[in-house]
């Protein structure tokens, strides 16, 4: 299925939708065994705090799209330091302590905010992008199908 042919099937007025199921973008109550983040600052809001904090030290001339990458990805390579030598790591962290918590807190803030400004750049609108992506994905994966597989979409057979 090409590109053009994939996001007309997600695509209605434009609101994401995935066939046959539930709307992406509809809002469902957080199950209650799980992690919820805060309610803000909203991406856009990090977008906005991010393009002030950049334009009142005149670094616009360096954060072009390139430098941007090549900053979230040092960023990624910080944040994997983190769990470089530690072998499986629970959910939650709880053998870490509160200092190293707060180490990767600050390791990947930097990595939102980088990405965040690189979706700036390239004019990407990353929610709406999101929401096109976890609808191209539910096809790929159909839950009834790939339930409990890691395997990539390719190797599933209809």
């Amino acid at each position: 299925m090409d590109k053009e042919t994939s996001l007309n099937g997600i695509m209605q007025n434009g609101d994401v939708i995935e066939k046959g199921a539930e709307t992406l973008n509809d809002t469902t109550e957080p199950r209650r065994d799980r992690f919820t983040f805060s309610d803000s600052p909203s991406l856009e809001e990090i977008r906005q705090r991010q393009a002030s904090f950049t334009d009142e030290r005149d670094w616009n001339q360096f954060h072009k799209p390139r430098n941007l990458l090549l900053a979230l990805v040092g960023e990624v390579g910080e944040c994997a330091e983190h769990f470089q030598w530690r072998g499986e790591v629970a959910e939650g962290l709880p053998d870490w302590t509160e200092k190293e918590r707060e180490d990767l807190s600050h390791e990947l803030s930097d990595v939102l905010i980088y990405l965040v400004e690189l979706a700036e750049k390239c004019h990407v609108d990353l929610p709406r992008a999101v929401l096109i992506k976890m609808a191209l994905n539910a096809q790929k994966y159909p839950a009834g199908k790939v339930n409990g597989s890691a395997k990539k979409y390719t190797e599933y057979k209809d």
